[in-house]
Parts: structure tokens; sequence; C-alpha cells
């Protein structure tokens, strides 16, 4: 994503948030990407970056 972000700690923090969102959302949706660990790898760095996108729009 463009821009400074909101520090190595808060990042690492919102992306954690994230993964558990996304892990939760995914699940209560009924998609799943891929079984096993790479898919919640996968799923967990979507609700992340979906997590860190909106973060920085309230950031402006």
């Amino acid at each position: 994503m463009k821009g400074g972000g909101f520090g190595l700690l808060v990042n690492i923090i919102i992306g954690i948030i994230g993964g558990i969102v996304g892990n939760w959302l995914f699940g209560a949706l009924g998609v799943s990407i891929m079984d096993g660990f790479i898919g919640d790898v996968i799923t967990g760095a979507i609700g992340a970056s979906v997590i860190l996108f909106i973060a920085s729009l309230f950031k402006k």
C-alpha cells in the first residue's frame, strides 16, 4: 500500500487483528481458499490487508 503507514508496531497489531477478522469473515461466509496452513496464511493476509486499507482511510 502507498503511504507511510502507522509504524511497525501498530501495523503488526492491526495486521494480527485483520488476520483474525479475515479468518472469521471467510469462515462465516463459508468461503475456503485452501485447506491447511497455506490456506490459513492466505486468508489471514487478505483479512489483514483489508483491515490495514480501512485503517489507512481513517488516518487521512
